[in-house]
């Protein structure tokens, strides 16, 4: 007599990404073996990334490539060329030049805006390039602090062009100022790779460059 058989079997297997495999037979009889139907179920691509488009740490593409921007620092046309293009351009006094990532007047691109005193009261704002070091453009203005920052220059033998060299030496500097405040000098801003900032002051005398004591943001080591 002819006797039917019916034989099941599960078997888990876990997989690189998470997961389950499982192989299931069925209803077979004396004649031969039953037929075998499989099933696989992945948590995630072998990219890393979920369903969802995240990657395995919760961050999707979009926020990666933020995250990139805002690390974004300058090639190519450091301060000290920008200082330089601009008092070409418009001689004068340097004060201070600073790299605008987001600058209407220029597409929403990076540029350098580097403030020049020239005769009298008269202040210019002139514009440069980060990339190629042309000047965009400048405007002028008249301000009442023109014979304030003369006075904290008067004496100084280090430029703002020479205070963003020597300041290039601790990372890419993003901006440079002057202090013409009690403790007189230059301001510079300096950016990594990473993102992380760093404030410094540079000797207006000596061109020395030591970490600001206002700035929290890193360690104590000025080397």
């Amino acid at each position: 007599m002819k006797r039917n058989i019916v034989i099941a079997v599960v078997t888990a297997a876990a997989l690189v990404g998470g997961g389950a495999a499982t192989a299931l037979a069925v209803s077979g009889d004396d004649d031969g073996p039953a037929p075998v139907a499989q099933t696989e179920s992945r948590a995630g691509d072998d990219d890393g990334r979920d369903d969802d488009g995240q990657d395995d740490d919760g961050r999707n593409d979009d926020s990666r490539d933020d995250d990139r921007d805002e690390r974004a620092v300058p090639s190519g046309v450091t301060a000290a060329d920008a200082i330089a293009a601009a008092l070409k351009h418009t001689p004068g006094t340097a004060v201070s030049a600073e790299l605008d990532d987001d600058d209407d007047d220029n597409g929403g691109k990076a540029v350098w805006e580097v403030d020049v005193l020239g005769g009298g009261d008269t202040w210019h704002s002139v514009r440069v390039d980060p990339g190629s070091g042309k000047v965009l453009g400048a405007s002028k203005d008249d301000e009442d602090d023109a014979d304030e920052v003369r006075a904290a220059l008067k004496g100084a033998s280090v430029t703002a062009g020479e205070a963003a060299e020597a300041a290039a030496a601790k990372g890419t500097v993003t901006s440079v100022d002057l202090d013409d405040d009690d403790d007189k000098g230059w301001e510079a801003e300096t950016r990594a790779s990473s993102g992380g900032e760093r404030d410094w002051r540079v000797d207006l005398g000596s061109g020395s460059v030591t970490a600001d004591r206002d700035d929290d943001g890193g360690d104590s080591d000025d080397d």
